[in-house]
């Protein structure tokens, strides 16, 4: 398909798309007068509504754009990892874990986890530890910009920086007035269009399974017998039971622990309403989580993984895949829908990390010479603009020189976040007398073999040119958790003799 087909539909479809978003944004702004009206909205939403954000803002442009280059270039061990093991631990995680995390943060009004923390263990210096590592959540927007940009450059037949910039300036623009009040809406809508897209996209490699599964195998295995093993000796990722089982399993409990995720059972209206939450928002991910089973399909079509002699980079196979395969009509659509799954967890992490750099780093360092709310709304607003600056040019970095795939980038990033933060969410909902030292320790601990593992290739998991973050992550969780135990029942010992 000749990508002159694709321009001026598409250009019809992002100022429709475009023209939807803002007037949901300025419904939203309108209701919008202090930082916690933009953290949380003015008022509870329908469990189903949060539960449909919910889905949106932990499916993202990994789900549907990144990770199915993973499946394409490494096969069924990266589809066990990416689809079935992390999918499974997270979804264990929000049904343990939300109704109590809902329930004190509701209790003491928090806006951010940040917040959440620093006030279950009456430490504003935890607080503030939190907020600035809310920072490495900036390599996430990294990938969804990088997503993003890979399949409208490809739709347009433009040069990338020229789309990512137009992106940027939309997105982070926008998202400096809507807020919470309109996030949830603009979500609702994206994960019905992603919904759409998903059966699209799963149901468009129909004719490989023409013999049947078996069938289906063989195709596969014919280009590559390592594509149809469970483990994968080639790929970095997907080696062996280890760390496609445990490491993917330990990374799903916690990947729970992002701010953009579990904060979201806050915008409920009361606790009766989080088993719809869940429910609604656990079904409707397990569908988006299926779509990386295109991968395969991409791969059948680019066996050599090239397209007119130029060689696919991981990160634009999905891409090049769309293209060539739907009508321009219909690719349009899915066009729209890999756009929706990227900006619906774009507007939940600009939504979180620039509330919390607000409320929890600016406010308590500055608050002394700052007023009233509308003035922190202000603040707001400027923090967004620095992440823009900075998402833009880590963006064009990654672009131009990703280590494999921007995937392993972000994921070094957000892993060492949650990895800091899982034992004390844990520790604050099920251990009630934790002394705040035995968390605070747990974290710095976590951040410490996160990326001490990871940059020092600590077993040979992490030695090579791409290393895998999972492992660095598991060892970080594992350390943590013996450290936060150790330090909870010594503490409590000392304290009671």
């Amino acid at each position: 398909m000749e990508n002159g087909h694709w321009f001026w539909p598409t250009m019809g479809l992002i100022a429709a798309y475009a023209g939807i978003i803002l007037a949901l944004v300025i419904r939203g702004a309108r209701r919008t007068r202090s930082l916690s009206d933009y953290a949380v909205g003015t008022s509870g939403f329908s469990p189903t509504v949060v539960g449909l954000s919910l889905a949106a803002s932990i499916t993202s442009a990994a789900t549907f754009i990144i990770n199915p280059g993973f499946i394409a270039v490494y096969g069924l061990s990266a589809l066990l990892a990416f689809a079935v093991v992390l999918p499974l631990g997270l979804g264990i995680s929000l049904v343990i874990l939300t109704k109590s995390f809902r329930r004190y943060g509701a209790s003491v009004k928090a806006l951010t986890l940040s917040q959440w923390i620093g006030q279950r263990y009456q430490s504003k210096g935890f607080a503030l530890f939190f907020a600035v590592l809310s920072l490495l959540l900036i390599t996430f927007i990294v990938l969804i910009c990088v997503g993003m940009t890979k399949v409208l450059a490809q739709a347009l037949g433009v040069e990338e920086w020229i789309v990512l910039s137009g992106l940027v300036v939309f997105v982070f623009g926008y998202m400096m007035f809507g807020g919470a009040n309109s996030m949830v809406y603009t979500n609702t809508i994206q994960a019905l269009i992603m919904l759409v897209v998903a059966f699209l996209m799963l149901g468009s490699g129909y004719e490989h399974f023409s013999a049947g599964v078996h069938g289906f195998w063989e195709k596969l295995a014919a280009i590559d017998p390592q594509l149809t093993t469970i483990t994968n000796p080639s790929s970095p990722l997907s080696r062996d039971f280890f760390e496609i089982f445990i490491c993917n399993f330990v990374v799903g409990i916690a990947v729970v622990c992002q701010p953009h995720i579990i904060t979201r059972s806050l915008m409920l209206r009361n606790d009766s309403d989080v088993n719809r939450y869940l429910l609604v928002g656990l079904s409707t991910e397990a569908v988006f989580f299926a779509v990386v089973i295109t991968g395969f399909y991409a791969r059948l079509m680019f066996p050599d993984l090239q397209v007119d002699g130029h060689v696919l980079r991981l990160d634009g196979i999905v891409s090049a895949y769309v293209v060539r395969e739907f009508p321009v009509w219909m690719g349009l659509v899915v066009v729209l829908g890999l756009l929706s799954a990227g900006l619906s967890t774009l507007e939940g992490l600009v939504q979180s990390v620039s509330t919390t750099l607000t409320s929890d780093l600016i406010r308590p360092l500055f608050g002394r010479f700052i007023g009233s709310d509308e003035q922190y709304v202000t603040i707001n607003r400027l923090v967004i603009v620095a992440l823009a600056v900075i998402s833009f040019f880590l963006s064009r970095y990654q672009l131009l020189h990703p280590n494999l795939s921007v995937g392993i980038f972000a994921q070094n990033g957000v892993y060492a976040y949650f990895s800091a933060a899982f034992i004390p969410v844990l520790f604050g909902i099920y251990m009630k007398s934790t002394p705040p030292v035995a968390v605070i320790g747990a974290s710095v601990i976590a951040i410490l073999v996160h990326f001490g593992a990871y940059y020092g290739g600590i077993t040979e998991y992490l030695q090579g040119p791409v290393r895998n973050p999972a492992v660095a992550a598991t060892y970080a969780i594992l350390a943590s958790a013996c450290a936060g135990l150790l330090l909870h029942f010594s503490l409590k010992k000392t304290a009671a003799s």
